[in-house]
């Protein structure tokens, strides 16, 4: 953490290590992803210490405070002195993963051989089931 007044929002959350990218970071921003102060934000916003910022990383969504600014990236410890975690967020963030945990995706319960290939008596059973469809699995009609 240097003498840095303020700095573009990009380049924070790439240095606090929220996104492994500017870039990401960025595109995150584009997509409203990512409020400082519960406005919506650019790229080039200036960020101080005080702020607010609220983002997503992945379907996590996080609401952390600047503490400090830094003008490059470094180690996972240091970044993490960046900023901190409001209360209201961890704890929302706790119960989400509760949640997820005692009704997870229900596409993750399927269980498939081979890293989700199907069999050969897995594929045979596909092709029997679109065979009685006559192949219609698209909205198309043929008119006939």
């Amino acid at each position: 953490m240097s003498e840095i007044s303020s700095m573009r929002l990009d380049k924070w959350l790439w240095a606090a290590r929220f996104y492994k990218t500017r870039s990401l970071a960025v595109e995150q921003i584009s997509k409203n992803r990512v409020t400082v102060n519960a406005a919506a934000a650019k790229a080039s916003r200036e960020v101080r210490v005080g702020d607010t910022v609220a983002l997503r990383q992945g379907n996590v969504p996080k609401t952390v405070r600047v503490m400090g600014l830094s003008a490059m990236r470094g180690p996972a410890p240091v970044a993490q002195q960046l900023y901190q975690e409001t209360a209201e967020s961890v704890a929302e963030r706790e119960r989400l993963a509760e949640q997820h945990r005692l009704a997870p995706e229900p596409t993750s319960t399927i269980a498939l051989q081979h890293d989700g290939r199907p069999s050969k008596r897995d594929r045979r059973s596909m092709d029997r089931v679109r065979h009685q469809w006559n192949d219609r699995w698209s909205a198309s009609w043929d008119g006939n």
